[in-house]
């Protein structure tokens, strides 16, 4: 279980693109070397990311996961939609305010990898990623984190677990779901 570490790589790379906005702004401003530190410490998120999803693959103790109900826990577009933009709002990168900017992502990080929120994180959904909210006989939920299409509940998945909520399928992509 990679617990803190897996929290801040999923919200990481999921404030990436934000990262990205904001380089195209600091490029239309004229501060390209700034631009190139955004664009390249968005990659680097999303590399080590999926590093750790395909490590974890191959690492992490697999154990059998019945589940009774599933939901799609994905729906949040709109909100990332509107975060990723915006930067785009402002008229200047300088107009940004950032004696709130940066005390506001801080604490944004540390509640979410101190606590049991999870946020969807469209830029892996865009790589094929699916999240869903699933629960146990047990009557615990957890996310699942798939690249299969889930539609039916009453199946039993080979996960490794993440985090204490956070559960990753570790069958092939081929499998029957």
């Amino acid at each position: 279980m990679f617990n803190t570490l897996a929290k801040l790589m999923l919200t990481g790379t999921a404030l990436a693109p934000v990262a990205l906005v904001y380089a195209w702004v600091l490029y239309a401003d004229g501060n390209c070397d700034y631009a190139l530190y955004l664009v390249g410490a968005s990659v680097a998120l999303v590399i080590v990311m999926l590093w750790l999803l395909k490590y974890s693959k191959t690492h992490l103790e697999r154990s059998q996961f019945k589940v009774t109900s599933i939901e799609a826990a994905d729906r949040e577009h709109i909100t990332f939609i509107l975060l990723y933009l915006s930067p785009l709002f402002a008229a200047e990168f300088g107009d940004l305010n950032w004696n709130v900017l940066i005390p506001t992502l801080i604490v944004f990080l540390l509640v979410i990898s101190t606590g049991y929120g999870y946020h969807f994180n469209p830029l892996l959904g865009l790589l094929g990623w699916h999240f869903y909210k699933v629960s146990t006989e047990e009557g615990v939920s957890y996310v699942l984190i798939t690249k299969k299409e889930l539609r039916s509940a009453k199946q039993c998945l080979t996960v490794g677990q993440l985090t204490e909520y956070i559960v990753i399928d570790l069958a092939e992509n081929g499998d029957a779901a």
